[in-house]
């Protein structure tokens, strides 16, 4: 496993982080707990959540784990506001997540998708002001596009608020919008990549083909909507051209996809999702080159 500096910041992050999107929502707390235990005992560190995840039943599991474990200053916990970003909606969030993962300060406090309603600095300002106060360490984005994190850190010069450290985009051997635009500006700005969905939603395993029923629990029949992202002509042109990979090297789906992110200059760290023990260790055969 290897660790690196989170942007500019002084948080150092395993190259694989624990994704807990399924914590509580698709997944038992008792499984949830084994999979967090399993994952820290082989190196991961940096442990993802969001309060929109499983309305905080994520956040609640998380925060559990944490309690029980007593492993705060040994990880770096990430989480995220979702909704509306306006000063009091963030604060409330802030509070509310703190409650929910039982600790008195978040590592990392990430805005979950850009809100074009709400005026950045007033957005900024609140996240500024978590900082100051001790409840949150370094603040991040996700889901933004190039030009909605430059617009964040041209403001955050110009006004002396907190400066973002990450951001959070989905990037996989399907989805490669970022390279153009969002991976040059993060280079340039010293700004950390934490992509996920590293097997698009699950898309790369090659258990989903064209005119196929959907296996029923899995991330497709979960969350109807990423079939729109990836069950597409180019989505399966991708797939075949993997599969093609797999029958000559004999190296899976998974390790393939996963090993092919992980690659990838300019990406700090790829969050996972898991819904067993197994499925970790199958990620972490991709911590260094297949």
């Amino acid at each position: 496993m290897q660790y690196r500096n989170l942007g500019h910041s002084e948080i150092s992050v395993s190259s694989i982080g624990m994704g807990c999107v399924t914590f509580g929502r698709e997944i038992d707390q008792r499984e949830s707990l084994a999979i967090m235990n399993h994952a820290f005992e082989h190196g991961i560190t940096l442990f993802d959540t969001a309060a929109a995840y499983g309305q905080g039943a994520s956040e609640l599991v998380v925060g559990e784990w944490l309690q029980s474990r007593n492993l705060k200053d040994q990880i770096v916990l990430a989480t995220k506001v979702t909704g509306r970003l306006t000063r009091q909606r963030i604060v409330t969030s802030a509070e509310a997540s703190l409650t929910r993962l039982q600790t008195d300060h978040i590592d990392l406090l990430q805005t979950h998708v850009w809100d074009e309603s709400t005026p950045l600095e007033e957005t900024l300002e609140a996240l500024t002001a978590l900082v100051q106060q001790g409840k949150v360490r370094h603040v991040g984005c996700s889901n933004y596009s190039a030009s909605q994190l430059a617009s964040a850190l041209t403001l955050s010069e110009q006004s002396r608020l907190i400066r973002m450290v990450s951001v959070q985009p989905p990037y996989n051997l399907v989805q490669r919008d970022i390279e153009a635009e969002l991976l040059p500006l993060c280079a340039a700005e010293n700004i950390g990549v934490i992509s996920y969905s590293p097997l698009a939603a699950g898309f790369l395993t090659g258990k989903y083909r064209p005119d196929q029923p959907i296996p029923s629990g899995t991330r497709f029949d979960v969350v109807p909507g990423h079939q729109d992202i990836y069950f597409t002509e180019h989505g399966f042109q991708v797939l075949q051209q993997l599969d093609n990979e797999v029958r000559t090297s004999g190296v899976s789906h998974i390790e393939q996809a996963l090993s092919w992110v992980l690659q990838q200059p300019g990406v700090t760290s790829v969050l996972i999702g898991a819904r067993n023990t197994t499925q970790i260790d199958q990620a972490l055969k991709c911590a260094v080159p297949c």
